[in-house]
């Protein structure tokens, strides 16, 4: 068997902007709902901000799956070995039907007590709890997109990821319109309108993606794909995956904790934190995206052991991203006035949330060395650092902070924010000062002497096999 040349590798901007684009999709199609929601009341709105934020944190379940497989394919790629990279690719959809059946199964049975735990105001409850239900069926589907997006990403298909994304929201944008507002003889569904969309979209999406596996990268599943666990080949997908997941989990939990505290401020004060979040989600993009590419990349640059080239990939990654985040968090400070109308009139809404994103242009900045350097770090294999340094943050500083300011000395909403702030500048300042450390280098000479065995031992058993 021959070892397949790496392709020579885009630039960063051109993984970037498709990721961007993607995620603001994303985006988007959340600031449609929250924006058709919030015309029904500001029950609704958090109804629908509630729902969401328990289904991001079960997503986050899937990252277990997609990010081990998007860095164990690019690392195999950068070194050469297709063949393994194809068998992470298949074997990632047997875990992500499991994973994916457990999570729907899990938020079904449980959409009560989680909701009742983040003290879902009484008007809410009985929008969220069958909205909620409903979204799960999205969420199984989710588990197939999430790892499918990723091998067509780590193969720097990112464009073609894209295009699978933008058809999938636009249908879901097409659908839930009359699906929430009801056209002609179809009823107003309301959010469940909204989480039926979602769930026809997601079907569409990994229809899609098998499309694009079999003509982009001549891969075609097989039945046994679907429902097979390979634990040879997860292994190194799970020791990536599971840190980053943890990691995800712990900001996750400590957000849903602080949300719960919002919650006990009344509707108008959770009300008002949904709006702000939607648009610090627009905020975030750049660094987010610019985190994703520095992911893919690095780990095509791990597996191929161009170190120095990787270290060179971060700094220019966190420079532009430092850059574009803090003069976004400016431009929508600045406009929040106009921005927050699309969502509500109410005077003392608009107030609070201008300044909970006056704040946002303090947080943004340590958001991104975030975003940035813990995906470079996780590509390398030094995946265990950023769950051991930053849990205790998001414990202490993320959520306890939340408490002490917000609720403790009495500064509401502005408390909790600036307590997302100093944790983000924290974990931010110790994720790059492990970088620049090189603390990472002994993780990604062991990631590339594991990847060069692997395809030494393919080679070796083709040889073997083609022998008379």
């Amino acid at each position: 068997m021959k070892s397949v040349s790496p392709a020579p590798r885009p630039a960063l901007f051109a993984i970037a902007w498709p990721l961007f684009a993607e995620l603001l999709l994303g985006m988007s199609v959340g600031m449609v709902g929250l924006w058709l929601a919030s015309r029904t009341s500001d029950a609704a709105s958090g109804a629908f901000a509630l729902a969401n934020n328990v289904q991001a944190t079960f997503f986050l379940l899937f990252r277990i799956v997609s990010v081990g497989v998007s860095v164990v394919i690019t690392q195999n790629l950068g070194a050469g070995n297709r063949l393994a990279a194809d068998q992470t690719a298949r074997a990632s959809l047997g875990a992500s039907s499991w994973l994916g059946l457990a999570t729907a199964v899990g938020v079904v049975a449980g959409a009560g007590p989680m909701l009742r735990g983040m003290n879902a105001p009484a008007e809410v409850l009985p929008l969220a709890l069958p909205y909620l239900r409903l979204l799960a069926l999205g969420l199984a589907l989710d588990a197939f997109n999430a790892s499918m997006a990723s091998v067509m990403r780590a193969h720097l298909h990112a464009r073609d990821a894209l295009l699978n994304m933008l058809a999938m929201h636009a249908l879901h944008l097409l659908l839930c319109w009359p699906l929430m507002g009801g056209v002609g003889p179809l009823p107003a569904l309301g959010l469940q309108g909204f989480a039926l969309a979602m769930v026809f979209s997601r079907a569409f999406g990994v229809g899609f993606h098998l499309w694009l596996w079999k003509r982009r990268l001549g891969l075609v599943p097989g039945r046994r794909d679907w429902w097979t666990l390979r634990g040879q080949r997860l292994a190194p997908v799970l020791h990536i995956g599971l840190p980053g997941a943890a990691e995800n989990m712990a900001f996750r939990l400590a957000m849903m904790f602080t949300i719960a505290l919002t919650a006990r401020m009344g509707a108008g004060a959770l009300a008002t934190h949904t709006y702000t979040m939607q648009l610090m989600y627009f905020i975030l993009l750049s660094g987010l995206s610019m985190g994703f590419a520095s992911e893919i990349l690095v780990g095509h640059m791990v597996g191929a052991r161009e170190l120095h080239a990787a270290h060179r990939l971060v700094r220019k990654s966190l420079a532009v991203g430092l850059a574009v985040s803090f003069l976004l968090a400016l431009a929508f400070a600045l406009s929040a006035p106009w921005l927050l109308r699309l969502f509500t009139h109410d005077p003392q809404v608009i107030a609070t949330a201008q300044t909970l994103l006056w704040i946002c242009v303090l947080l943004e900045p340590g958001r991104t060395f975030n975003l940035v350097v813990i995906n470079a770090l996780r590509a390398t294999g030094d995946a265990t650092f950023p769950v051991a340094a930053g849990v205790a943050s998001m414990v202490l500083v993320m959520a306890g902070g939340a408490w002490l300011l917000g609720v403790h000395w009495g500064f509401g909403l502005a408390g909790v924010w600036f307590a997302y702030a100093a944790d983000e500048w924290l974990r931010g300042l110790m994720m790059a000062a492990r970088w620049w450390r090189r603390g990472w280098v002994p993780h990604a000479r062991a990631t590339h002497r594991r990847v060069a065995s692997k395809r030494r031992e393919l080679q070796a058993a083709a040889a073997t096999v083609q022998q008379p």
